[in-house]
Order: C-alpha cells, then structure tokens, then sequence
C-alpha cells in the first residue's frame, strides 16, 4: 500500500475549504506544521489518535494550545476518513483541560515605544523592511487590529483621505469599517509615500510589503516580533506573561475602557460599540475584559459601589 503523501493530501484539504469560503490560514498553519512533524519522526502510516496526540502535545506549549491543535487534525481527519477507512478521529474533549484563560499581557508606553525604536533598527538600514514593521506595529496599537486583519490590507482597504479601513471578511467571516485617529492617517500616508519610492520595492495590491517581499506573512511577522522580543529582553518576569504581538490588540481595549471610565461614560453602551469596532462575534468576548485583566478588575466593584451608594435606605 502506497504510504500517505501528507503535504499533498493536507494541501488538497485546504484548497477544498478556501473554495467553499471558509477561512484557512490559521488551520493551515497547524496543518502544515503536522505533515512536516510525521517526516520528521518518518511515520508512514495512517493518521491515528495516537499520532495527532504526540503531535498535538510536541509544541511543548500549555494544554489548551495542544487541544487547539488536535481540534485541526481532527477535522481534518474526519475528512479524510472518507477516504482511508484507517483513519481515526480522536475525540472531543480528549485534551481538554481546565479552562482558564490567561491574563494578557498590557503594553505600557515605554514598551510600546522601545518596540517600535527596536523595530527601526531592523535590517536593512534605510530599507523598507524597517520602516513596515514600524508602522505595522504601531497601527496594531492604535487600533486592536489582528494580526491577520493588519497583513491582509490591500491598497483599495486603507482610505486616508476619509481616514477609514475596510476589513474583508476577517475572523467569523465578517466585515467592517475601522476609522482611524488622525495621528494613524499621518503615519499610514508617509508610509504609503515613502514605501512607494523603493525602487526596488516589488509592486502588489498589498499595503504592507517589504524589500524582497509583496506582502507580509504570518510566520515571517512572528518570527520577526520573537527577534525584537529577544533583543529587549522581554520575558514573564514581572509580567502577566510573556509580551505577544496579540497583546497590542488586548491593551488598546483595555486602554479604551479606562479612558471610558475615567471620563465616567456608561460602560454597557460604550462596549457594544467596542465591540463592533473590535470585530468581537459575541459582545460577551469583551466584557471578558472586565473580569479578566487587572487593570479593570477594580471596574465593576465600584460601579456596583455606586449603584448601591444611590439606593433609598428601607427599614428591615
């Protein structure tokens, strides 16, 4: 019996989901990164429970990573099956742990500030892939965008002189409009106007592009991120965790709802439109906050201390 051609079969895979529209990129990830773990250990059998497991728990990563990583294989696997009756489907649940959630890291603007300086001194000096990274950083704190949402700008998304960004069917395939501060339509204009007089630039549709490259990939932004990490010396110590890039996202909202706070706004309305702006699927997700990150925590108590402070006093 011929031996399964893993990248093929999983490319395969992929290519049938983008047809029917569903979102790939971060199961192609995952999946990607499975086939080159079975040649790696040389596996040339089936794809079994077992299989997805170890490869599943080989990031060496905490226990909800590793079940997100099985909940891939597992689809994929109740795909293939169709094909090759010794595929097995490991089961719901088979790897869930506790869920608990971990507080995100927030950015202070020293942080902020030292990232985007450490940015500018990416090679090659006075290149554009310097200059990118800047502005791609620094919009993911001026806006909360993803990762994702920020890479797939095209030029038609970013309208300056309305100062408004069109996301294209981003996560839950929706879409959206994001204004922008008048600070970020300055910054986006000059990056545009110098990007576009790299003659060595290459030309695409895309807004972020660098030297050699048309457009910004995912794997290339994290593993630039970890460099720049690495050279400020960013660890846990003293932190919540360990700075992300997606922690640019979770301390605009965080920033937000302090600001909102302080001024003394109603919280419950101004999260509805937090949440619309941040593409949130549920409003839920951003009430998460509250709860969560320990700059808010101290948010509901004194709203509820007030709230009580109000009440007409009643006899028992």
């Amino acid at each position: 019996m011929t031996p399964p051609n893993w990248p093929a079969l999983i490319e395969d895979y992929l290519a049938l989901r983008h047809q029917r529209g569903f979102a790939v990129e971060q199961m192609g990830w995952y999946l990607r990164d499975f086939a080159r773990y079975t040649e790696r250990i040389e596996h040339h059998g089936p794809l079994t429970v077992d299989l997805a497991v170890r490869w599943a728990q080989s990031s060496g990563r905490d226990p909800a990573h590793a079940e997100r990583r099985l909940s891939a294989i597992r689809q994929f696997a109740r795909h293939h099956a169709v094909f090759d009756p010794g595929t097995e489907v490991a089961p719901i649940g088979l790897l869930a742990g506790p869920q608990r959630r971990q507080p995100p890291h927030i950015y202070s603007d020293a942080e902020i500030s030292a990232l985007l300086r450490e940015c500018g001194r990416l090679l090659p000096r006075g290149g554009l892939r310097p200059l990118t990274y800047t502005v791609f950083f620094a919009l993911l704190a001026s806006t909360g965008l993803r990762l994702s949402e920020a890479r797939h700008l095209q030029g038609r998304d970013v309208d300056l002189p309305h100062g408004v960004l069109t996301i294209r069917m981003s996560k839950f395939r929706k879409s959206r409009f994001v204004p922008l501060h008048p600070t970020s339509v300055q910054a986006l204009t000059r990056y545009a106007a110098r990007r576009d007089t790299f003659p060595v630039a290459p030309r695409s549709e895309f807004f972020f592009r660098t030297d050699q490259a048309p457009a910004l990939r995912r794997s290339t932004i994290e593993g630039t991120f970890r460099r720049v990490r690495l050279r400020l010396g960013w660890t846990s110590h003293g932190r919540a965790r360990r700075p992300r890039i997606h922690d640019l996202r979770h301390t605009f909202a965080v920033r937000r709802l302090l600001r909102w706070y302080e001024e003394g706004v109603d919280l419950d309305r101004k999260i509805l439109a937090l949440s619309t702006y941040l593409g949130h699927a549920q409003v839920s997700h951003t009430y998460w906050y509250l709860s969560a990150v320990p700059e808010l925590l101290a948010i509901p108590a004194q709203c509820f201390e007030r709230f009580g402070q109000r009440m007409p006093e009643s006899g028992p």
